[in-house]
């Protein structure tokens, strides 16, 4: 049986540097542990990346790559609230592999000029797509609301999105590494909630069902109480 090929030093060098900005915060690990966690001199860790912002640069080329593919919502059907629920859920997990971008984000766009300008790319983008998913449901006459609420409501959807993270950090730091499917699922159900009030009848009744669901799932004690 033939054996895998070694992971490059670089690749290695990134896989390690996003679990240590993820576990720790970027602005607290330098090259310096970086390099003593890998093993390696510090010079051949400057081999491969010039510095800090070089490593952070390339996670983001990595992050930037996945979501665009993420964002290229399919033209071929308009969106059920279903696929609503499962790209929010897609996206969220992707935010999570990548969520030292999103915890430390006003510190990271201060000082990468590079950073600032893709991030605000990526953002408008999300509008679009989420303004995309709200007219796609309106189509279908499944959701109720103007050009201007959807407007509105596409911001808020990604003003969320983004900060769900810094906002679940700060109510619970020592375990945030810890939480993930919670994190997760409670984001999806804040950014779903949004869109609640403008679903119709039908929709609105599947969105309900969804919200058992995911009640069910984050406090299962509750749930088997009320179905006794």
């Amino acid at each position: 049986m033939q054996s895998k090929a070694p992971r490059r030093t670089r690749d290695r060098i990134l896989e390690l540097s996003l679990r240590l900005f993820n576990d720790f915060g970027e602005p607290n690990i330098t090259t310096t542990v970086i390099a003593e966690e890998m093993r390696i001199s510090p010079g051949n860790l400057y081999y491969h990346f010039r510095n800090k912002d070089d490593i952070v640069d390339s996670l983001f080329d990595q992050f930037g790559a996945e979501i665009g593919r993420m964002l290229a919502v399919p033209a071929d059907r308009r969106p059920t609230i279903d696929d609503v629920w499962n790209y929010l859920h897609l996206m969220f997990e992707l935010v999570w592999q990548y969520r030292f971008f999103y915890r430390d984000l006003s510190d990271l766009l201060s000082r990468n000029r590079k950073l600032e300008l893709r991030f605000k790319e990526i953002f408008a983008h999300k509008i679009g797509v989420a303004r995309q998913l709200c007219i796609g449901l309106r189509g279908d006459q499944l959701f109720e609301g103007s050009d201007a609420e959807i407007d509105a409501l596409a911001s808020n959807i990604v003003v969320v999105a983004t900060y769900w993270l810094s906002y679940e950090y700060v109510r619970n730091p020592r375990k945030f590494s810890e939480q993930e499917a919670e994190t997760l699922s409670r984001g999806c159900y804040q950014v779903l909630s949004l869109i609640a009030p403008y679903l119709r009848a039908e929709t609105r009744a599947r969105f309900q069902k969804l919200a058992e669901d995911y009640q069910r799932r984050m406090d299962p004690t509750a749930a088997a109480a009320g179905d006794s």
